[in-house]
């Protein structure tokens, strides 16, 4: 009987071998090694990049104190499920360290991280007048889009979460949204045929479902480029990124990228993203986005339902001035500019570390 369960398993895996379904019982959740599992397009290294001055001794904290025990900085991290750690200040690698086997040149998957570059990419567009305005009806450039409530969302409502589109952020759902977005192969289709549930511009509510109609829209006004080559173009490139990168897209064949997540890098040049924001959107001397877009990026500000704590797809983590980027399995890029401070968290989870924002702010005060 075992055996006949065993052998009824394995069959209906094949069977949907090819489906969301079948995808999303074999993988059943997002992890670390997700890039390795979809279809993706290339990102090629500098051929001069850019590398952090390397300091001759760490200086990172000794210890910590966590549930009462003092536990030194590197056990803290790794207990919390760290794959890397690094610190930056003045452009001086003050601290490095990678756990579990991984190193400088692992990839780690950026899951939500990719929604900052996204938005990044958003606000190019705009500077070079491939899109008009973020007060734009995403409409004018997604016709395809079969609500007719949808012509009431613009940009801005996709950047600040508040399109009041219908879109499940469950994880935990073979059916929903998330796992159609996420192991689908028809993001264009399932995009044309998302509804609003509320009005736009009244509500806050975080869902992958915004940043992926942010991709469309890239997808069509940069067409026939794709947005991985846009990316390379605009930011790798010109970021002097020191490593090979990808991103995940849903199929082989013309396939679309999946802009709300799957960017996938390595820890040091995530923090060059990092240090492009800390620096208002200057490299080197060169303006790459626009100084406004950053200081309206991050920014507090509360707008046509939006919250002070999220802005154009970056989190505020305090009234402080510091942002960051952040994924569904801790993966952190974060900036303090009044401190001239980068920290990036990478890990196959959370942790048991209930609140990495505040640990963060707390960390930013040792240096």
């Amino acid at each position: 009987m075992i055996k006949f369960k065993i052998g009824f398993i394995f069959i209906l895996l094949i069977s949907f071998g090819s489906c969301q379904l079948g995808r999303f019982i074999f993988y059943n959740f997002a992890d670390i090694k997700d890039h390795k599992k979809f279809p993706s397009r290339e990102l090629t290294a500098s051929n001069k990049p850019f590398e952090f001055f390397k300091v001759k001794e760490q200086k990172g904290p000794k210890e910590l104190e966590m549930n009462g025990k003092k536990l030194s900085f590197e056990k803290f991290l790794e207990s919390q499920k760290t794959v890397a750690y690094l610190i930056i200040r003045n452009d001086s690698l003050l601290y490095e360290n990678y756990f579990d086997k991984y190193n400088r040149e692992s990839d780690v998957p950026s899951f939500s991280v990719a929604k900052s570059v996204t938005s990044i990419l958003i606000g190019i567009a705009i500077q070079e007048g491939k899109i008009t305005s973020v007060e734009d009806p995403i409409t004018k450039y997604l016709p395809e889009m079969k609500d007719p409530k949808m012509s009431k969302v613009k940009i801005r409502h996709l950047l600040d979460m508040t399109s009041g589109i219908d879109y499940s952020e469950s994880y935990v759902n073979p059916f929903g949204d998330a796992a159609a977005f996420y192991y689908g192969r028809k993001l264009r289709n399932q995009c044309a045929k998302m509804k609003c549930a509320k009005e736009p511009g009244t509500e806050f509510y975080y869902s992958s479902g915004n940043t992926q109609l942010l991709g469309l829209i890239l997808d069509h006004v940069l067409a026939p480029k794709t947005v991985t080559s846009y990316l390379q173009e605009k930011l790798w490139t010109p970021l002097q990124m020191q490593y090979p990168a990808s991103w995940s897209i849903d199929k082989k064949k013309n396939g679309m990228e999946k802009t709300f997540c799957c960017l996938n890098t390595k820890a040091l040049d995530y923090a060059k993203i990092g240090r492009l924001y800390l620096n208002k959107g200057n490299w080197n001397g060169v303006q790459i986005i626009n100084e406004d877009w950053v200081k309206e990026s991050t920014k507090i500000e509360e707008k046509e339902g939006s919250v002070w704590y999220y802005n154009n797809q970056w989190w505020i983590p305090s009234k402080d001035g510091d942002f960051v980027a952040h994924g569904i399995l801790g993966q952190y890029i974060y900036v303090n500019p009044a401190k001239n401070l980068i920290m990036v968290r990478l890990g196959k989870s959370e942790g048991k570390m209930q609140n990495w924002f505040g640990f963060f702010t707390e960390m930013s005060k040792y240096y």
